[in-house]
C-alpha cells in the first residue's frame, strides 16, 4: 500500500471516529438536558413531597422518555389543557403503582368537565364542595393525604402535581380494597358508602362513570399503539 492510500484511509477513518464521538456528544447532551427537565419539574412544584417517605420522583433516562411519551399524547389530547410537566408526573407515579395512567387521565377529565382545571371548585352539596382537579372534599382529601404519609393544607387540593397525587393514591386504595375497576371508579365517584347503596339499587358496580372512564381509557391506549 502507498504512503498516499495509507494516509487517505487514516483519513477517512479519523473522519469516522469523529463523527461517532460527535454523535455519542450529542446524545448525552440530549439525555443530560432530559434528565434536567425532570429535575427541574421536582424541585419546582414537587415541595409539599419533601417530607414524604412515600413518593420518591426517581427517573432514569428510559422511564423519562417513556413518561414524556405519554405526557405529549395527553397534551395534545388536551387541547393543551393538560400540561406537560403534569403528564410526566402523572405518567411516573401511575407506573409506580401499576395503574394505567390514561385511566387517571380520564377520571380527571371527566372531574373536571374536560377541562383539567386545577382552580375549579364544585358545586354545593349536601357534603361540601369538591376542589381541585381530582375534586376532593375537604372530609376526603385529609385522610387519603395521612394514610399516603404526606402533608395536608386545603390550598394544596388546588395543586396540580399534589391533586394528581391523591387520585392515583386514592385509586389504588379503593382497586386494592375491591379488586375491581368498577367497584373502584364507582366508589371514587361516589363514595365507598355511595358505592353499596348504587350495588343494592342496581345490582351492580357497572356506574356510567366507571364504564366511560374506562372505555375512553382502552381507546387512548388504542390510538397510541396505532401511532
Amino acid at each position: 500500500m502507498s504512503s498516499l492510500h495509507f494516509l487517505v484511509m487514516l483519513l477517512f477513518f479519523s473522519a469516522i471516529d469523529e463523527q461517532q464521538v460527535e454523535q455519542r456528544m450529542e446524545l448525552l447532551e440530549e439525555k443530560s438536558k432530559a434528565l434536567q427537565e425532570a429535575e427541574n419539574i421536582v424541585e419546582k412544584e414537587l415541595f409539599f413531597l419533601e417530607d414524604s417517605d412515600e413518593v420518591v420522583f426517581d427517573l432514569n433516562y428510559q422511564t423519562w422518555l417513556e413518561a414524556r411519551e405519554t405526557a405529549k399524547h395527553l397534551y395534545d389530547d388536551s387541547n393543551e389543557n393538560f400540561k406537560m410537566e403534569w403528564g410526566v408526573f402523572l405518567a411516573h407515579q401511575a407506573k409506580k403503582r401499576e395503574i394505567d395512567p390514561f385511566l387517571i387521565f380520564e377520571l380527571l377529565r371527566v372531574e373536571t368537565g374536560d377541562t383539567f382545571d386545577p382552580s375549579l371548585v364544585g358545586p354545593e352539596t349536601r357534603y361540601g364542595k369538591a376542589y381541585g382537579m381530582g375534586q376532593f372534599m375537604k372530609n376526603t382529601g385529609p385522610w387519603i393525604a395521612e394514610k399516603a404519609d404526606l402533608p395536608y393544607e386545603d390550598d394544596l387540593l388546588f395543586n396540580p402535581f399534589y391533586s394528581i397525587q391523591l387520585s392515583v393514591l386514592y385509586l389504588d386504595y379503593l382497586y386494592d380494597k375491591y379488586d375491581d375497576w368498577d367497584h373502584a371508579l364507582t366508589a371514587y365517584h361516589r363514595g365507598m358508602g355511595g358505592l353499596q347503596a348504587y350495588i343494592k339499587d342496581n345490582g351492580d358496580a357497572k356506574s356510567w362513570y366507571a364504564v366511560e372512564i374506562q372505555e375512553n381509557a382502552e381507546n387512548q391506549e388504542s390510538a397510541v399503539a396505532y401511532q
